[in-house]
């Protein structure tokens, strides 16, 4: 297998296990992952957030970890990478006003290369206008924005353990649905995990 240099969009309170658990699992196959924030250089962190199901109407959330950005945003080329992972929980919301973020989510689209996307990951996706004609999922609240974009909604289950893959867009609506999300993002990447 080829490392493959995996490019990850984080901010302030992004969601904790769409950050950590990727950037560990995709770090312990081979890959070489480098996450990366709007005005923040190597070394520095991101503040996370832990989001739960507790039966409320939304998800609550609670304080999570530092998470390290591993390379300076202003830095990243993203021709260099391979691939490209958008965590959720708030700092998409944020992310998408950034002309740069957008203009990186353009390339990988463009270029065709793959991409994770989880929870609102997503809302990414659709400020870089990339979503029409695609079947993905993401947290619910995000099914108008969705499917205004153009983009046909898969709900998730449940218990948020379902991924969708369309061509080379792999997506999931929370944390729950890390092991199946990463699962078929690795098939898509085309990874192979020696027993």
């Amino acid at each position: 297998m080829a490392v493959q240099r995996i490019l990850m969009l984080v901010g302030d309170y992004v969601e904790d296990y769409e950050a950590m658990a990727p950037f560990q699992m995709l770090t312990m196959v081979g890959h070489r992952v480098d996450a990366a924030c709007p005005d923040k250089r190597a070394g520095q962190t991101v503040r996370t957030a832990i989001h739960d199901f507790e039966g409320d109407q939304t998800y609550s959330e609670k304080p999570g970890h530092r998470f390290a950005v591993t390379v300076d945003f202003d830095a990243v080329d993203p021709a260099q990478y391979d691939a490209l992972v958008l965590p959720g929980g708030r700092a998409p919301e944020y992310l998408r006003l950034d002309a740069r973020v957008i203009a990186i989510v353009r390339h990988f689209v463009d270029a065709g290369k793959p991409i994770a996307a989880i929870c609102h990951g997503p809302q990414l996706l659709t400020a870089a206008d990339s979503l029409h004609g695609k079947t993905c999922t993401a947290y619910p609240a995000l099914k108008p924005d969705v499917e205004r974009s153009g983009g046909r909604w898969v709900d998730p289950n449940a218990t948020f353990t379902n991924a969708v893959v369309d061509g080379r867009l792999v997506t999931a609506a929370a944390w729950p649905a890390n092991p199946e999300w990463i699962r078929k993002f690795l098939d898509v990447l085309g990874t192979t995990i020696k027993p």
